[in-house]
């Protein structure tokens, strides 16, 4: 990882905290507990120096927070449960409305699953880069050379602009239902950054939660 030379970028977030978690029994990995604190709660810390936070998910998870930052709202895609596209669709969508109607749209837009309990690791090489070497969209490249699109830092007009590429005739993102990451970022041109070995390992199964050391009962109720 560069050391960072510039200053911070300026960036709003999108955290993705909305899938069904069907490996986990339906249990919402959102409210996963690691060391008192649920993963969501853990994720928000992790962009906690981001403008506005939009969260893609039911607005339900207000539940596992103890308090909702002053920056961060939530939205949801339509249909839910529609995939990961359609998520970072609607949240870069309203994210965009907010800031134009102050003018303050920012350069960045960090993407970030909430089932990546290291995560601080991978958007602290990416921010590095970002200020090292300004321009171009970046995206994790973990330790096994595979590419994380929902750990990386994009152009804001490139991915607003992607979004847009497959928004229906009523201007609200459309399209996007089940649509691969990669599919909405065809247009998208982007840098592999590599990060710190496991920061972007995900929780999908009780397997895999248990390697972080989080049971079947440490979760939010």
């Amino acid at each position: 990882m560069k050391p960072q030379t510039g200053t911070l970028p300026v960036f709003n977030a999108v955290v993705l905290a909305g899938g069904r978690s069907s490996r986990l029994g339906g249990v919402p990995k959102a409210g996963l507990i690691l060391e008192g604190k649920t993963l969501l709660e853990r994720t928000l810390d992790t962009v906690r120096q981001a403008g506005r936070v939009a969260v893609a998910g039911p607005a339900e998870l207000e539940d596992v927070l103890p308090a909702v930052p002053a920056q961060c709202f939530f939205v949801r895609e339509e249909p839910a449960f529609s995939g990961p596209a359609a998520a970072v669709g609607a949240a870069v969508d309203a994210l965009c409305r907010a800031g134009a109607a102050e003018d303050s749209v920012p350069p960045w837009t960090l993407v970030l699953a909430c089932d990546m309990p290291g995560a601080a690791g991978a958007v602290q090489a990416l921010l590095a880069e970002a200020s090292s070497e300004p321009g171009t969209s970046l995206m994790a490249r973990d330790s096994s050379g595979a590419l994380q699109p929902l750990a990386a830092l994009y152009r804001t007009d490139e991915l607003r602009g992607a979004v847009q590429s497959r928004s229906s005739v009523n201007g609200h993102p459309g399209g996007l239902e089940n649509l691969s990451m990669f599919r909405l970022l065809a247009r998208v041109q982007w840098r592999e950054v590599a990060v710190p070995e496991g920061s972007t390992a995900d929780v999908d199964t009780w397997a895999d939660a248990g390697k972080w050391g989080i049971s079947p009962g440490s979760r939010a109720v």
